[in-house]
């Protein structure tokens, strides 16, 4: 998109963004701003992959909502738009909104980042503070290459999950204890 006046008719919306098609790119929106992206890596994808599968094996029998793989764009905020896409993400049941096109404009309760080798910390803490500020009430950030994890919540704490403990989000999904070594493997 190009103007000759810099200006807020230079940003895109996330109706534009779901018209983007950049091949062997992945894409999200900030605050009107195109951000592009390079594929995640096999490892990641395996990573990701691993976590919905155990995270549906807690939330599908007990119906308690839906989860969203890999990229799965949510609007964040509007004018102007934020679409952030998650490595997983779990919506509650009651929550639990359709949509076949386009962005829902809808913050999950929980989302899960992966990190990968490329990846910035302060990149990072941006996802976290944009998923946080939208309203999602966990955000786990899993870093395979140092073998850890983090819990944030909405109240400023953090957690920080070593490799031997559990990924836990007690005030979404109640029961699931999920050993970070297992999703290491």
């Amino acid at each position: 998109m190009t103007n000759a006046t810099p200006g807020v008719s230079d940003l895109m919306t996330a109706d534009q963004l779901a018209a983007v098609d950049i091949p062997g790119k992945t894409t999200e929106l900030i605050r009107g701003q195109l951000i592009v992206r390079e594929l995640p890596g096999t490892y990641h994808g395996h990573v990701a992959a691993r976590l919905l599968y155990l995270l549906g094996a807690h939330v599908y029998p007990a119906r308690l909502g839906a989860l969203y793989a890999q990229d799965t764009g949510f609007k964040l905020r509007s004018n102007p738009d934020t679409v952030r896409a998650p490595d997983a993400a779990f919506i509650a049941a009651d929550r639990v909104v359709h949509r076949w096109r386009g962005y829902a404009a809808i913050a999950p309760d929980l989302v899960a980042e992966i990190v990968s080798p490329g990846d910035r910390v302060g990149e990072l803490l941006a996802k976290v503070a944009d998923w946080l500020d939208a309203g999602v009430r966990v955000v786990w950030v899993i870093d395979p290459e140092r073998n850890e994890g983090q819990i944030y919540r909405p109240n400023g704490s953090v957690a920080v999950v070593g490799a031997t403990e559990e990924l836990t989000a007690e005030e979404v999904l109640t029961g699931l204890r999920l050993a970070l070594a297992e999703l290491l493997t």
